[in-house]
């Protein structure tokens, strides 16, 4: 056995740095098919709560300590958001009028740290953290004069989250994972390849919109079990006014945010968006288109 070192040549590694922010609204399905860039990101504070301790005594003495369910919160921080993130922080948009005080919808958050070491330094590496299930609270919104010392108005936000399922068993102990509210990705740990298929996913590329993949999806890419497909377009018939979904295998289609299965749909009677997703153990290739708008004759 080799004798214990500290400290070695490119071995004191370091993180820094918040980037490369994006907020996933939720859809009514559960998921998070589109992600927008949440510009002038400051900072990503996590905030796990809970797993404390609760000892149980017996025969006068401590017997065992018991801890409680573990929770995952955040605050982030900003100069500005994204105006999808309105509906997020309670406000509801109509005509151009922000009212305030409605209903606070779900989403998803990812972002970026940066990871360093002595001799590369924050080239070494990164991290990919992925949040799931986030609500948020109202914050303060501090609004002060103009003077010599001019400051940037900042904004702040504590996120609470409810955690979604984890697909497998725990090697350790050989039962089902814990619902998790939190997936960190290390880019030194994995491929460049394996980082760059999971970035197309949640920062899109030329032909699929960004979205955020549930964890059966991100763990399954790095076990290298996704089975590529190739989408294929939905067809518009304008004397009937339908649409026909194509039936592929690993593809769902939605038709204005709806899951709607293979064959005909309609009659439509506007302009109609359909966009795809896969399923789990589903990736799209490079070429696949994943939103078409059939223009209503």
């Amino acid at each position: 056995m080799a004798e214990i070192t500290w400290d070695g040549t490119g071995e004191k590694v370091f993180e820094t740095g918040t980037d490369h922010g994006v907020l996933y609204p939720v859809s009514d399905e559960g998921d998070y098919p589109l992600g927008v860039p949440w510009n002038g990101l400051t900072a990503v504070n996590e905030t796990p709560s809970g797993a404390e301790s609760n000892p149980q005594y017996a025969d006068n003495i401590k017997y065992l300590d018991i801890r409680s369910a573990e929770e995952f919160g955040a605050t982030i921080e900003a100069f500005t958001y994204p105006r999808e993130f309105a509906q997020c922080d309670g406000t509801a948009i109509v005509n151009g009028v922000e009212i305030g005080q409605q209903g606070r919808r779900g989403f998803g958050f990812s972002y970026r740290t940066l990871k360093g070491n002595d001799t590369l330094g924050t080239d070494y590496g990164y991290k990919l953290h992925l949040i799931y299930g986030a609500t948020a609270a109202p914050s303060e919104k501090n609004n002060t004069t103009v003077n010599d010392s001019p400051e940037a108005m900042t904004f702040s936000w504590e996120l609470t989250t409810t955690p979604v399922p984890i697909p497998g068993n725990n090697p350790v102990t050989g039962r089902p994972y814990k619902p998790t509210a939190i997936l960190t990705i290390d880019s030194t740990e994995h491929t460049p390849a394996a980082m760059e298929a999971l970035e197309d996913i949640l920062y899109g590329t030329a032909g699929s919109d960004p979205r955020l993949p549930m964890p059966a999806e991100v763990i399954a890419l790095f076990a290298g079990a996704l089975t590529e497909v190739e989408t294929v377009a939905p067809t518009y018939d304008a004397g009937t006014d339908m649409i026909t979904i194509p039936n592929v295998a690993g593809v769902d289609y939605y038709v204005d945010g709806e899951l709607v299965p293979a064959g005909p749909y309609g009659p439509i009677t506007g302009d109609t968006v359909v966009n795809a997703m896969p399923e789990n153990g589903y990736t799209f290739t490079e070429t696949s288109d994943t939103d078409w708008t059939v223009n209503f004759a």
